[in-house]
């Protein structure tokens, strides 16, 4: 099973970064994908999720309008479209999977991560 996540970079404020998740080595549509962002010294938190075929999503409230999630089970990726980015978005940014019979926010219950990408915005 592989995860990986890129697309990140330096960005300024107001700016906008498109995070791939690629994945394989599983049966990608039977998995709900959730991305996660930490901060330094902080918790890693879930900010966007989709479920295995894209009907219904979840977005944290700091991002919410300004940040997308996506995904094209033929190519077996999960996109995350970040406009308006916003200093406090600095972070690296993780990709992870839940088995779609299940359903929660909490990172523990999450399978599958990728390695992470960071993504910083200058103010």
């Amino acid at each position: 099973v592989q995860l990986q996540a890129y697309g990140g970079g330096l960005v300024q404020a107001g700016g906008h970064l498109r995070l791939s998740c690629a994945t394989s080595g599983f049966i990608f549509d039977e998995y709900d994908v959730g991305w996660f962002r930490q901060a330094p010294g902080k918790k890693r938190d879930l900010i966007a999720r989709i479920s295995w075929n894209g009907g219904s999503t979840y977005y944290r409230d700091s991002v919410k309008g300004r940040f997308t999630i996506s995904r094209d089970n033929a190519k077996n990726t999960v996109y995350l479209q970040m406009n308006s980015l916003k200093p406090e978005d600095t972070a690296v940014y993780y990709c992870a999977t839940q088995g779609s019979h299940f359903y929660s926010i909490e990172e523990r219950y999450y399978d599958y991560w990728g390695q992470g990408t960071q993504v910083t915005v200058s103010s």
